[in-house]
């Protein structure tokens, strides 16, 4: 089991799925001869021909269109989308007839279609290369949509999302590309869409986050540990949801925090309080707080350490919650 960072990691998965399964193929701006902007696709298109890791146009609805068709001639395409907000001219394509097709067919038609790419901020990066549009997916019917947060579930979760018959959106958190190391199985690895990860036990309070922000988790579990016994809940899977997962922690502890990068305004993690609301109202000790980016558009550089949820910003929210 070789260690590696989370941008090598799913570059392995492209890799093997691609050796495992000649449908599939990969698209996207600068995929194929230059490796991807952040070399995730090095080495696909020398060792599967300009047939499979297709170099396109600057053109992202034309690149998910592409994928449309090639899904309903029976491959399995893997969309790039080079940068997060690159992607919203897709949205009408993902949302009219991505996310319908199994419907519209009347469940007589597959869509495996994976589009993946980077997302979050952290890294110094101009306008519109840095959002966080998780929700706008979550909320599309038909569409799947994983967030990794370590190498192996970036494999994983990617290798669960090309085999799917569903179309699903892996966004992968362009700030842990090189500043997380860890184990990644060799070959065959997957990673079940729906089910979350336990990345820390604890039994005092839940911290449940996904993708850039799991790190700042448990960077504040630390600060804590002195204090109190923290959960870090990894949900790493947004749709389908592992509510199993959350409600037992949140049973468990009585009291949480939900982190997520993206604007605060219909959130992924307001969809994860209303369930807390529904469904665990008794089992809570307190209110469910939310850590999140600020209503506004992401900042530039100068400025985005200022709108990133912090260890800190987390670390107070605890402290609060604790104290109710």
């Amino acid at each position: 089991m070789a260690e590696r960072f989370l941008v090598e990691a799913v570059n392995d998965a492209l890799h093997v799925e691609m050796e495992r399964d000649a449908d599939v193929l990969l698209l996207g701006e600068d995929v194929g001869r230059a490796g991807g902007v952040f070399r995730a696709t090095a080495g696909l298109r020398d060792r599967f021909g300009a047939d499979r890791c297709v170099d396109t146009p600057l053109a992202e609805a034309g690149i998910l269109g592409s994928a449309v068709g090639l899904c309903m001639a029976g491959f399995r395409p893997v969309c790039e989308m080079q940068y997060d907000a690159f992607s919203y001219p897709c949205l009408d394509q993902l949302i009219t007839h991505v996310g319908r097709y199994r419907w519209r067919t009347g469940g007589t038609m597959t869509f495996p279609l994976t589009i993946r790419m980077p997302y979050g901020g952290g890294v110094r990066a101009p306008e519109l290369h840095d959002d966080s549009p998780e929700t706008y997916y979550v909320h599309t019917p038909g569409v799947k949509v994983a967030i990794p947060s370590t190498p192996a579930d970036a494999k994983g979760l990617l290798a669960a999302a090309i085999r799917d018959p569903d179309p699903v959106v892996v966004l992968e958190p362009k700030l842990v590309y090189r500043t997380e190391r860890g184990e990644v199985p060799d070959g065959e690895h997957v990673v079940p869409l729906g089910k979350a990860r336990l990345a820390r036990e604890g039994g005092d309070l839940t911290i449940v986050a996904y993708g850039a922000m799991v790190p700042v988790a448990e960077r504040a579990a630390d600060a804590l540990a002195s204090k109190a016994d923290i959960e870090v809940l990894d949900i790493r899977s947004l749709k389908p949801l592992d509510e199993e997962a959350l409600l037992a922690s949140a049973s468990k502890t009585g009291r949480v925090v939900l982190v997520q990068e993206a604007a605060r305004t219909c959130g992924y993690a307001a969809e994860l309080a209303a369930i807390l609301a529904e469904k665990a109202i008794l089992d809570l000790r307190g209110p469910v707080l939310r850590v999140t980016g600020y209503d506004v558009p992401y900042p530039y550089w100068s400025i985005e350490d200022a709108y990133m949820p912090s260890a800190a910003r987390v670390v107070d929210a605890a402290r609060r919650l604790l104290a109710f």
